[in-house]
């Protein structure tokens, strides 16, 4: 998994990374709290709406931003998302209204809808072997797991010293870091590639996924993830504070049991892909995130059992995600790949647009109903994606 780290231009990529997320890893708990703060049990469903906002401004900000920057180096790209994330992220630690919660929320995912697809389309030109680019993927998956690990165990212990708005100063710190990082390697030539046909793109990429057998399922697996996840990433903070009556640092060091689940997959993944298939991993994952997930209304009067199952949403998570990279590496003809990321990329996150709100606004009539009806959702996809994904496993590609 550590082999990439050989590349030096992908060990710095890979540092900056690490560090912007564990920023996003304290705002993410500092989020929680500041909506707890400002909406009390009613948390969730403004968590929910910022969070939604969040995938709004991927989906609608991410083809105009493409267009905007299209001409321009990645490098300069990459540099300039990340101080305006440094900006947005010192402001929140003085919002006191929940409207200016959702417009800051909306500037700074906006930069991230940048930051992101440039990110992701200069991997494989730095790691053009496959085996190097699959330990990229794994490493890749580490690095969001700082996000829901270190970042929160870190926030829980910051919570004893500072208040928790100064999370966010973290977060400012983390974006800075990323800054230079990016900033102290020579990238490969050329500005943002195809981006300038963002919508293009996706349309073509979102046909190959339809017209690709062994990709069809991954479309049913993206609502599976997203309906698991989005229980646990908005409602955390209502189950601590107000169903179990307990305190801030408790929220963070629950929300870092989801990405202990997931950082233990993403180490035993690489080992295990070489000798069982997609197929079976990503399925299996499903699974475990449909099942969990419908578990979660027994569990929510135990901090112990919900911790369980954060870690289980976590495992079953990294398992149908992290494959998906090689996947389509594989599926896809080359030239056809710019298309096929970008539409995963949209289509993913358009999941996620559906399922924050819906686990927020269906919070505030009960914490379990919510749970019972993302559950049934991630079980329709599981059962869909099962059904789409042909038999023998391998197929040869672009066959319908």
């Amino acid at each position: 998994m550590l082999r990439a780290l050989a590349h030096p231009v992908y060990r710095r990529l890979f540092a900056a990374q690490v560090v912007a997320l564990a920023g996003t890893g304290l705002a993410t708990v500092a989020l929680g709290l500041l909506a707890y703060d400002l909406a009390g049990e009613d948390a969730g469903s403004v968590l929910g709406t910022a969070l939604a906002i969040k995938m709004l401004a991927y989906v609608l900000v991410a083809p105009v931003a493409a267009v905007v920057v299209a001409r321009l180096p990645r490098k300069a790209v990459l540099i300039g998302s990340d101080v305006l994330r440094l900006l947005v992220a010192s402001m929140l630690p003085f919002v006191g209204e929940v409207w200016q919660v959702f417009v800051l929320i909306f500037v700074l995912q906006a930069a991230s809808a940048t930051f992101t697809p440039t990110f992701q389309s200069v991997i494989p030109q730095v790691l053009p072997d496959e085996d190097d680019y699959t330990s990229a993927l794994s490493l890749s998956r580490l690095a969001y797991d700082l996000e829901s690990v270190l970042a929160p165990v870190l926030a829980a212990a910051l919570l004893l010293l500072i208040p928790s708005d100064a999370l966010f100063v973290g977060t400012a710190i983390g974006f800075a870091g990323s800054a230079l990082l990016v900033g102290s390697v020579v990238l490969p030539r050329g500005a943002v590639q195809v981006q300038e046909r963002f919508v293009v793109e996706v349309q073509r990429g979102a046909a190959l996924f339809v017209r690709t057998r062994a990709l069809r399922p991954v479309l049913a697996l993206n609502l599976v993830v997203a309906a698991a996840g989005a229980f646990v990433l908005v409602q955390t903070v209502v189950i601590v504070r107000g169903e179990l009556g307990l305190g801030e640092g408790v929220v963070a060091l629950v929300l870092a049991a989801l990405g202990v689940g997931s950082m233990a997959a993403a180490v035993a993944l690489p080992r295990l892909l070489r000798h069982a298939s997609e197929r079976r991993v990503m399925l299996g994952g499903a699974v475990l995130l449909a099942t969990t997930t419908a578990a979660i209304p027994v569990a929510l009067h135990s901090l112990a059992a919900v911790t369980v199952l954060w870690v289980l949403v976590g495992l079953g998570w990294a398992a149908v995600e992290t494959p998906v990279g090689r996947l389509v590496r594989r599926e896809v003809p080359t030239e056809d790949l710019p298309s096929a990321f970008a539409a995963q990329f949209s289509l993913s996150h358009a999941c996620w647009l559906v399922t924050y709100p819906l686990a927020g606004w269906l919070g505030t009539v009960g914490l379990g109903a919510a749970a019972v009806v993302l559950a049934v959702i991630a079980t329709a996809g599981t059962i869909t994606a099962t059904l789409l994904w042909p038999s023998p496993e391998r197929v040869p590609s672009l066959r319908s």
